[in-house]
């Protein structure tokens, strides 16, 4: 330890033969390390008389001792006194007096000694550093720890060469109130910065200095650093599993790997064993998640065990290529509504099965892909793909900035529904795009040719499918938009408001696409983003004629520091022929469409001030009179620990049915303690509640705990009943936990941050 090395600098090299006392200035003495000298040397003596700039260079290893009094004899005794300051190797010592004794090679220091280096600060009323022993030990201590948040005291501290610290009869907390939320007491507590590592003995527990535990030994980390060690216990109740207790096991296998091992138990299901295991190595990372329950004491119709597991992959190889792994499957459909995971919501309706290989070139990419997905409950079967090849690129042209596209994909569909048709499917698209844009405006042309050819197998003979389909669309697309602007003044504050109207043209003639099964084409979203696409479903099985103006405008107002206050958009896609999406077939329940014009899009941002927000977003059909279409937020941040959000969600038609939810978020700040939080979700057109969730949270400056109450509704994807003959309609129950994780994480809809980007 850099402390006991400067003492035995001090013993061995710092002793003259003469005493000298001063009384009235501060003598400086300088020790200069035996190690870089072979023979002692004695150091000079500063005095009233002393030049400063005169001394000799002090090495990085010396040593200083300030004092108003300084008495040494001979050179086996020295003696300071008067507001003593030892300084020397990263630490100081800040004393009343101190001896230093070459005989017996101690050093004592008394007196309101305060002992300073970079791992601690250590108040005591003796200190005493022997060279013999190489250890330093102090009593009658105060300590806090540097860098981390430790803290407490002792009746005797030990200090060792090796960066082991010792405190007998001592206490340790992280808290920095007066007095702490909790506390250990321990006979001896030894704090080692090399291993990471605390270990405390017969150590008692207190909670606002009541003891509630005893434990015989334990270990803790001392920094962020990762070390093994158990992890926050979590404790809670549901209909579904009962009392659940859950106590993580974190085991630091390496340092660019890790394992969490969670003995699970729930008192009606069983023991449940989790297991996550995390591992980084230069540019690859990923995680592997496994659940599994050997047999479910509360479904005892089947006996298999039930098990989630989860493979995700990240990685870069060079510079050009990256991996991508995304694999789960689980036992059953119901178990995400029976036990739950941390890797879904109990809601979701499929699993991730996706791997893919990516290459970026200067001008062109690819990317190879196989992709599935487990449908869970009674869903129709989707389609996998066992292969899915990409090819992209861009080529430069010599005039008008224009750009020759090339986009090329091979597919290949297959289903595990062995009545559905499969197909293989290869698609070109080529031409040229000349994009122009300034400040105040911009204008893209747009001109290609698109050719699908499709293989098609597993017909019918009454299928309206054919086997072989070549289909061929030219495309043509103009986008332009103006961007304006004008300084405005409201109550007495500048602003900016900008006009930014935009207009496109899109001609895709029209093609009979019936004989073409649907493999991967799903209507996308209708919003005003949408209004400008060049598609309206995703896929390439159904590709919509169009012969349409786009139009639409936005205004902004900015504050003098460019900060969005207020935008408005607005659009519709007009038809100059009448639009009939009757050929293409229904896709998610899409209704005979013949009209001129699409729904009018509108999307909405206001934020009156830094607490009050309004978002929305809306689809209104001026045919029907009625709204396809909306979602709607305000939310209300006072500070950060309150806050208040009110959803509303509508949707004309899903599957023929219109749903209709209500959302109401809280979180207030009780005291300086102690915060409420809740959430609500309700169905008006059911009228039932859909999920109740709220509870409190205690948080001191060093921990908290959370006591929630939760209440959702259950659904049942598992129509053979193999694990569910009874379930209820809504489970609910208790949580307790020790964390300070966001508490509205915990809800099945989530979460949406209102002041952040990244939702």
């Amino acid at each position: 330890m850099p402390f006991i090395r400067t003492i035995s600098i001090l013993i061995v090299c710092s002793f003259i033969t003469h005493s000298i006392q001063a009384e009235s200035i501060s003598n400086s003495f300088n020790f200069t390390d035996t190690l870089s000298c072979p023979v002692p040397v004695y150091p000079p003596i500063y005095s009233e008389g002393f030049t400063p700039g005169s001394e000799p260079e002090i090495s990085k290893d010396a040593l200083k001792i300030l004092s108003k009094k300084t008495s040494i004899e001979k050179d086996q005794f020295a003696k300071f006194t008067g507001g003593v300051t030892l300084i020397g190797n990263q630490q100081t010592i800040f004393a009343d007096s101190i001896e230093i004794n070459r005989q017996n090679s101690l050093i004592n220091a008394q007196g309101n000694i305060h002992f300073q280096n970079t791992n601690i600060d250590i108040f005591a009323d003796q200190l005493i550093a022997s060279e013999t022993s190489n250890s330093t030990r102090l009593t009658n201590s105060h300590y806090q720890l540097k860098g981390i948040q430790g803290r407490g005291q002792a009746e005797l501290i030990s200090l060792s060469a090796n960066g082991k610290l010792s405190l007998i009869d001592s206490s340790y907390t992280t808290c920095v109130n007066e007095i702490p939320d909790w506390q250990i007491h321990a006979s001896e507590i030894s704090i080692s910065q090399t291993e990471n590592i605390g270990r405390a003995y017969n150590t008692v527990l207190k909670i606002r200095d009541i003891p509630v535990m005893y434990i015989p030994y334990v270990s803790f980390p001392i920094t962020n650093k990762r070390t093994s060690g158990l992890i926050n216990p979590s404790i809670r109740t549901s209909k579904n599993s009962g009392l659940e207790i859950a106590l993580p096991i974190y085991w630091n296998i390496a340092e660019n790997m890790d394992l969490t091992i969670t003995p699970h138990l729930l008192s009606k299901r069983g023991m449940q064993l989790e297991g996550e295991f995390r591992y980084l190595d230069g540019f690859q990372s990923g995680i592997v998640n496994i659940e599994y329950l050997n047999k479910d004491d509360e479904y005892k119709v089947n006996d298999d065990p039930r098990y989630l597991a989860r493979i995700q992959h990240t990685g870069t190889f060079s510079d050009a290529f990256r991996a991508y792994i995304d694999y789960t499957t689980m036992s059953d459909d119901n178990y995400l509504i029976d036990i739950g995971s941390e890797q879904y919501n109990a809601n979701d309706a499929y699993l991730y099965q996706i791997a893919e290989l990516s290459y970026f070139g200067n001008n062109w990419q690819a990317k190879v892909q196989l992709q599935d997905f487990e449908v869970l409950g009674n869903h129709k079967l989707g389609y996998r793909t066992p292969i899915h090849l990409e090819l992209l690129s861009h080529t430069k042209l010599p005039f008008w900035n224009g750009l020759f596209d090339i986009y090329s994909e091979i597919s290949e569909f297959q289903s595990a529904n062995k009545s559905l048709p499969q197909t293989k499917r290869y698609h070109l698209e080529a031409g040229v795009t000349f994009p122009v844009s300034t400040p105040a405006w911009f204008f893209n042309s747009e001109f290609k040719l698109m050719q699908t050819n499709y293989h098609q197998a597993n017909l019918s003979l009454s299928s309206p499918f054919k086997k072989n389909v070549s289909r061929t669309l030219p495309k043509l697309r103009f986008h332009g938009g103006m961007n304006f602007d004008r300084n405005m003044k409201y109550i007495g504050k500048g602003y900016r408001q900008t006009l930014e109207p935009q207009l496109q043209y899109l001609y895709i003639p029209e093609k009979d696409q019936s004989n073409i099964a649907i493999y991967d084409s799903t209507l996308l979203q209708e919003d005003f983003g949408g209004l400008f696409r060049e598609r309206r479903y995703s896929g390439l099985d159904r590709i919509t004629p169009a012969n349409q103006f786009s139009w639409g405008v936005t205004s902004r107002i900015l504050n003098s520091e460019n900060k969005e206050l207020f935008h408005l958009s607005l659009g519709q896609i007009i038809y100059i022929n009448e639009r009939n999406d009757n050929e293409l077939i229904n896709i998610n329940d899409v209704k005979n469409i013949e009209e001129d014009q699409s729904a009018l899009a509108a999307d909405i941002f206001l934020q009156l001030s830094r607490k009050w927000q309004f978002e929305a977003d809306i689809q209104y059909n001026t045919h029907d009179n009625e709204t396809d279409k909306s979602q709607l937020t305000v939310d209300y941040q006072i500070d950060k620990n309150n806050t208040l959000q009110l959803n509303h969600r509508y949707t004309r038609s899903v599957s023929e049915t219109s749903l209709e939810q209500i959302s109401l978020l809280a979180s207030t700040k009780i005291n300086k303690d102690w915060r409420f939080f809740s959430r609500i979700t309700k169905d008006l057109q059911q009228k039932r509640s859909l999920e109740s969730y709220a509870g409190v949270q205690y948080e001191s400056c060093c921990w908290a705990i959370q006591f929630a109450y939760h209440r959702h509704i259950n659904t049942n994807l598992d129509e053979q009943n193999i694990y569910n003959e009874n379930r209820d309609e809504f489970d609910s129950g208790f949580k307790i936990s020790f964390s300070t994780q966001n508490m509205f994480n915990a809800s099945i809809f989530g979460y949406k941050r209102p002041y952040f980007l990244n939702n």
